[in-house]
């Protein structure tokens, strides 16, 4: 069987899909899954061993300059390599009329379908036309977290009880790193919704309460704005405090998995430090947390929801965090 995932975008909902893989996986062993995703998330999808095939789109990129003539030959390669596979099953994970196009011009094998899903659920984009792009729907739960979301569409689309999928944990696919030594905690507060983000005010409170513990303190970013930024808060916390210089997906994975505690806004790299099963603190500025915050281990927490929360409520959940953490060996 060859199994196509459409999930284009964003980072945080890339990373919340993959846990299909391993349920499909372990149900059928010999499925091979390929994966169409935009061109910034392709290398960390890379590194993934249970997807076969990753297919990188820039649709982002390329509707600035759909005019172009090299924007229109790129479009033709892409269509050349999506469709030089025939699929017996092609799910679309976004519900978005960009991502079912995509899913409706894959090959299909004789008895092949694709299949979205039929509804929204609360918090969840979605768009209605999809309904009628794709050639089967599924009906999806009302108020339901993302990552029980796409499992349970995944198991549908094969036609099994996603109820019995989902009494499994989520299981990701990149395995524990030893911890770095000094300890290190990642500040992630880079996010593309200005509604997600802490008040810098705030990060320097926790920046001085982490240093007193000892830990090292490290800060991704990915853009001029956001090094300006983290450059601003290292300069106030100290020598303790390093900004890391951008890096791509897959490398800043590696990086943050060796991390003793993970601090970081409703955004892509707090749900990657999720999936690399490290202890993690995710701030809530917004009612999201029932459809996106950390599930099931007491060592990843969110804190916040209808409002931003405190730096005391942030530290409080840190000590908690890192009193649940399992311990680690250090590197």
């Amino acid at each position: 069987m060859r199994l196509l995932v459409v999930k284009l975008s964003s980072l945080g909902d890339v990373i919340q899909t993959l846990p299909v893989l391993h349920d499909i996986h372990s149900r059928y062993p010999n499925c091979k899954i390929d994966w169409v995703v935009e061109e910034a998330f392709a290398d960390l999808l890379r590194t993934v061993p249970a997807i076969s095939r990753v297919i990188p789109i820039a649709q982002r990129r390329w509707r600035k300059t759909f005019w172009q003539r090299e924007t229109r030959a790129a479009w033709q390669a892409f269509w050349h390599e999506l469709r030089s596979e025939n699929y017996d099953l092609v799910i679309d994970f976004q519900g978005l009329i960009k991502s079912a196009r995509v899913a409706r011009m894959a090959a299909l094998t004789p008895g092949g379908f694709s299949v979205t899903y039929a509804n929204r659920s609360d918090w969840c984009a979605y768009e209605w036309p999809v309904r009628w792009l794709l050639q089967r729907t599924v009906p999806m739960e009302k108020t339901i977290h993302a990552v029980a979301r796409y499992r349970s569409l995944a198991a549908r689309a094969f036609g099994q009880d996603a109820a019995q999928w989902l009494a499994d944990a989520p299981v990701y696919p990149w395995p524990a790193v030893p911890a770095a030594q000094p300890p290190v905690a990642v500040l992630a507060f880079g996010t593309t919704r200005a509604d997600n983000l802490w008040p810098t005010e705030d990060w320097q409170t926790l920046g001085r309460h982490l240093l007193s513990l000892g830990l090292t303190l490290a800060v991704p970013q990915s853009s001029a704005a956001e090094q300006q930024w983290a450059e601003q808060l290292a300069q106030s916390l100290g020598t303790g405090c390093q900004v890391w210089p951008r890096m791509p997906l897959a490398e800043l994975k590696t990086q943050m998995a060796a991390a003793k505690l993970v601090v970081g806004v409703d955004s892509g790299l707090s749900h990657l430090a999720i999936a690399l099963n490290l202890p993690v603190v995710q701030i809530f500025s917004q009612p999201r947390v029932a459809r996106a915050g950390p599930v099931g281990r007491t060592y990843q927490q969110a804190v916040g929801g209808e409002h931003a929360p405190s730096a005391d409520e942030v530290w409080r959940t840190c000590q908690q965090v890192l009193a649940a953490a399992p311990a680690r060996h250090s590197v």
